[in-house]
């Protein structure tokens, strides 16, 4: 098995302590993030031959987001430095009926202004056979859009197998002239593994008439995407009821072309940040993957990690195979 590669922003987020609005107090935690970062950083911390393809500024900021990668265990041989700043995030955590709020601050980032050419997908593909994109990259603006979309070229031609998820972020879409259907559907269209729902598919495909409630409804979608997208081999997702702040259901499903596997739903009570749960969620299918699993356990990994994240702060999941086998095993008691 050869290393999967990442490629996107890495940022800062900066949030208030506890449950405080932001800068209610003067002060902010600041967390390395980033969606790919995330999924990365939790493969690492499995053990998986992982490495991050970014650009950080050559100073204070951009040094500790390295440093901190590579003290996951994140190849980070092919980040670069340059441009001028580091991209930053807020992260104002909700409580009780008052939700999150995210504020971005990434315009003008290292990253968002790197050029297409900065990206030397023959070097950066060496043994590499997964790629893993998302959806936040080509938000960022149209050349980011475009060295998405020249990375999933470049990995396709030297058949390397690409993961893409949608990560829908309406707020960076809307700064620019953009075509979030036409450049989704051109990068979803090389990949195998799609983490996405039924919301995704019907932006893909232009339509929202899937017939049927919950899982008729993702499987009537899935099939429309798996129709459209021939590349596309699985469909990853997961389903949230939000009862409050502290208390969120959370299930997960696989759709592949011969059938589904869908979890049981859980309780998450007492969530100490729900920040990164969707990218723990792809880093426990994409473990499962290449740990040999099935859809069976991919969706069980998933969720496993993703309910995990909920109980740690910061962006990134930090947790290690007997993490995820005790939270398999049903195991909530003191481990001595």
């Amino acid at each position: 098995m050869g290393r999967l590669l990442a490629f996107g922003e890495v940022l800062l987020r900066l949030s208030p302590p506890g449950r405080e609005l932001l800068l209610q107090t003067p002060r902010l935690d600041v967390w390395i993030g980033g969606a790919e970062a995330n999924v990365v950083t939790q493969l690492a911390r499995l053990e998986h031959d992982v490495g991050m393809a970014t650009i950080v500024p050559d100073n204070d900021l951009g040094r500790a987001a390295v440093t901190a990668l590579r003290g996951h265990g994140v190849d980070t041989a092919a980040i670069q430095t340059g441009g001028e700043r580091m991209g930053l995030y807020f992260v104002t955590a909700g409580a009780g009926s008052r939700a999150s709020e995210v504020i971005y601050d990434r315009a003008g980032s290292s990253f968002a202004q790197a050029p297409v050419a900065a990206w030397n997908w023959d070097r950066l593909l060496d043994g590499v056979d997964r790629l893993h994109l998302s959806g936040i990259t080509p938000a960022l603006g149209p050349v980011p859009a475009q060295s998405a979309l020249v990375a999933a070229e470049a990995a396709e031609a030297r058949g390397v197998a690409i993961s893409f998820d949608g990560n829908w972020r309406g707020k960076l879409w809307q700064r620019w002239d953009s075509d979030p259907r036409g450049i989704l559907t051109a990068l979803v269209r090389k990949a195998d593994l799609l983490f996405g729902n039924h919301r995704d598919i019907s932006l893909l495909l232009g339509r929202d008439d899937f017939s049927g409630d919950g899982a008729d409804r993702r499987r009537h979608a899935a099939e429309a995407a798996f129709a459209a997208f021939p590349k596309l081999r699985m469909i990853a997702s997961t389903a949230r009821q939000v009862e409050h702040a502290d208390l969120h259901r959370l299930s997960a499903r696989i759709d592949t072309r011969d059938g589904a596997e869908q979890t049981a739903e859980i309780v998450l009570a007492g969530i100490v940040d729900r920040i990164g749960g969707g990218d723990a969620f792809a880093a426990g299918v994409l473990h499962a993957m290449r740990s040999g699993g099935g859809a069976a356990e991919a969706a069980r990994a998933g969720l496993a990690l993703a309910a995990l994240k909920h109980s740690l702060p910061g962006d990134a999941g930090l947790f290690r195979q007997a993490d995820l086998e005790a939270w398999l095993d049903g195991g909530l008691d003191v481990r001595r």
